[in-house]
């Protein structure tokens, strides 16, 4: 389809014009912090219609329809005000229906609960449907996941295959019986809600995998060891069928808190194997097994530098095309020739965005829809028709900053104090490539098992377009570089990584970018408990402070999973020892010397914000200047453009006062 068909669409999606902007000064905090004006876009199983969500005021969101037709108009079918329900996800379950996810977070008996629920929708917003087993009210039990769909049956007309959690229920007349519990798998009639069950519910199970054709494959069987704070042990025991049987055989064990074992991902039903991930040489590599009864087990990729990410899959049924790695920039290994070529087109032709991703396909792969961004591009949406190899631009991710100078992301490496190397990622002001004696920013990553990639990033991009150089350390601790620089995570290995995090700061002062007197740290998540525990270990370097949802007691992490199922993996993740007292900022609160700017949410479930006003307690205790600023209807991802600007401007004017700018 022509790109001028699609003048209506991009006037609705793309900024004013320059013109017309003009009027007012640009706001950094607003554009930056602004949530994606589109996302989650797939398209419909003929190719015809494309359904994407887009953002509202507040957590809200909408999504909409359109068809590709000529003339054609965005139409809304769903919308959630995110006060408490949020809208995460919709996808094609025909060419009529979808299936949408919905996220919310209740407070119980003073405790955050996260719940799920999946709904069906027409393409036209009618006959909605819950397709999560309805009920709250259960007897001996509250239901937080609503499932999720396993397989879209393309050869089925509106149903789909979904993993579905059951309850017991003292309730006379409860579908499936009373005494059903655990995870289970249903097919269901999305349009009539008409149930069959597939696999009854099970309370070990923990997940299933189909292969794309209705067929239930692979189950993974959670080892369990008594109480609610034992009952998850991280060790994962999955079995498989052969293809037509019903009898489960023992495929082989996964173990979560060493990362050991095979961790099965997809079943490819042409080849009979399914693909997962284990480790090779430390490092996480990519395998398949065959399913015949043989249990043939052949290497598939590995790299001897890297770990791999995930699997790169297309079509209706997740066609396996190939999988993800990062070294200094995302990269992915293709297995289908076609596709590998393409990708390299793609990317040739994209220039500015040079990293592709294949986001979607219609039933016979006919039409791709595509993502494709770069360090300097937040991204694009494009529909690209292999058979008259036309490609159109489609949706900007970010209409706010369209248009507008970005800086560069340049990898590079430094020295530990013990001589260690640690790659990173350095962004400086657009236009100021070589300047030197910036006010400059260290931004840790989240995580700690997380690590930054080449590419955009709104927080990063926001303080280079204040004048600001950033340096985004993957310090020892982040995932990505093998066991070796795992170690046993940023938490049990704080010292290491903390270390790596300093060395970043003084690497900037060393090379001259940074000057000493103009140089924060600013974090979220881990990075925030990091850029506190910085300030801690060496009181001078840093002369500012900024956390977002900073973890800040590791004893108190461990209390906040106490009555989840999920306490025994927290806690050997934390690990015990003086190391949990020693690494805790709130216990040491009386060691920092300079300002420090603290963000939470009061609904946070990751790290609760009773953290941040600990730590703004003990702040106080030891004198040390410091704010606390909350939202009481947010969560850890903030996912409000205007409290994201807000901490964003708020932020700027803390660093620029501390720094005296």
């Amino acid at each position: 389809m022509p790109l001028g068909n699609w003048l209506l669409l991009a006037s609705m999606m793309a900024p004013l014009p320059l013109c017309a902007q003009s009027a007012k000064p640009f706001d950094a905090a607003a554009a930056f912090g602004a949530r994606e004006s589109v996302a989650d876009v797939s398209l419909s199983p003929d190719g015809t219609t494309v359904a994407y969500v887009v953002p509202t005021e507040g957590q809200g969101s909408t999504a909409y329809t359109l068809s590709l037709s000529k003339g054609a108009v965005p139409r809304g079918i769903v919308s959630a005000t995110g006060k408490p329900e949020r809208l995460e996800s919709c996808h094609w379950v025909s060419n009529e229906r979808l299936a949408c996810m919905v996220y919310i977070v209740i407070t119980r008996d003073s405790e955050l609960l996260p719940i799920t629920r999946v709904i069906a929708v027409n393409a036209d917003g009618s006959n909605p449907q819950m397709l999560s087993n309805k009920s709250n009210a259960y007897t001996r039990g509250y239901l937080l996941g609503g499932g999720r769909v396993i397989d879209w049956l393309p050869d089925e007309d509106g149903a789909a295959l979904m993993s579905r959690v059951y309850l017991p229920d003292d309730h006379v007349g409860t579908r499936l019986g009373s005494s059903k519990k655990g995870l289970g798998v249903d097919w269901v009639d999305t349009r009539t809600l008409a149930i069959k069950m597939v696999e009854p519910p099970r309370e070990d199970a923990a997940e299933y995998i189909t292969d794309g054709r209705g067929a239930v494959r692979i189950m993974g069987i959670r080892a369990t060891q008594g109480s609610i704070e034992n009952y998850d042990s991280g060790v994962v025991s999955y079995y498989y069928r052969q293809a037509g049987s019903r009898e489960w055989q023992k495929l082989g064990d996964e173990n979560r808190i060493d990362g050991t074992g095979f961790d099965p991902y997809a079943v490819d039903h042409e080849r009979d194997v399914v693909y997962g991930f284990k480790k090779k040489d430390g490092r996480r590599a990519l395998y398949s097994i065959a399913l015949d009864g043989s249990l043939r087990e052949d290497l598939i990729f590995a790299r001897p530098d890297v770990d791999l990410g995930g699997l790169t899959r297309i079509g209706r049924r997740g066609r396996v095309v190939g999988v993800t790695f990062t070294t200094d920039m995302p990269q992915s290994a293709f297995f289908d020739p076609a596709i590998e070529k393409l990708a390299a087109s793609l990317s040739k032709a994209l220039p500015a965005q040079p990293i592709v991703h294949f986001v979607d396909s219609n039933l016979d792969e006919s039409k791709l829809l595509v993502l494709a961004r770069g360090d300097q591009d937040p991204g694009a949406y494009y529909l690209f028709d292999r058979k008259s190899r036309q490609l159109d631009t489609f949706f900007v991710v970010r209409k706010e900053i369209e248009g507008v100078k970005l800086a560069a992301v340049k990898p590079i490496s430094y020295r530990a104090a013990d001589g260690t190397v640690v790659p990173g990622y350095l962004t400086l002001p657009p236009g100021q490539e070589s300047a030197k004696g910036l006010p400059a920013i260290v931004l840790p990553h989240g995580g700690p098992s997380e690590r930054d990639v080449w590419g955009f990033d709104w927080m990063a991009q926001f303080y280079a377009a204040r004048g600001f150089a950033v340096l985004q350390p993957n310090f020892r601790g982040s995932w990505g570089y093998g066991d070796e620089w795992f170690r046993h995570n940023g938490f049990q290995s704080w010292r290491t990584a903390i270390g790596d995090v300093l060395d970043a700061g003084r690497w900037l002062v060393a090379q001259g970018i940074a000057d000493p007197n103009k140089l924060g740290i600013v974090g979220w998540s881990y990075g925030g408990y990091a850029a506190l525990q910085s300030a801690i270990v060496d009181p001078g370097l840093f002369k500012a402070v900024v956390a977002i949802a900073p973890v800040t007691d590791l004893r108190l992490l461990k209390e906040e999973h106490r009555n989840w199922s999920d306490f025994k993996l927290i806690s050997a993740f934390i690990g015990d020892g003086p190391q949990v007292s020693d690494g805790s900022p709130a216990q040491h609160a009386d060691k920092i010397k300079v300002p420090v700017l603290l963000f939470h949410g009061a609904l946070d479930r990751n790290v609760g914000i009773r953290q941040s006003r600990e730590m703004s307690d003990r702040l106080a205790s030891a004198g040390v200047r410091h704010e606390l600023v909350t939202w009481e209807y947010l969560d850890h991802q903030l996912q409000d453009s205007t409290a994201r600007a807000d901490m964003l401007r708020k932020s700027d004017a803390f660093l620029r006062q501390a720094m005296g700018m």
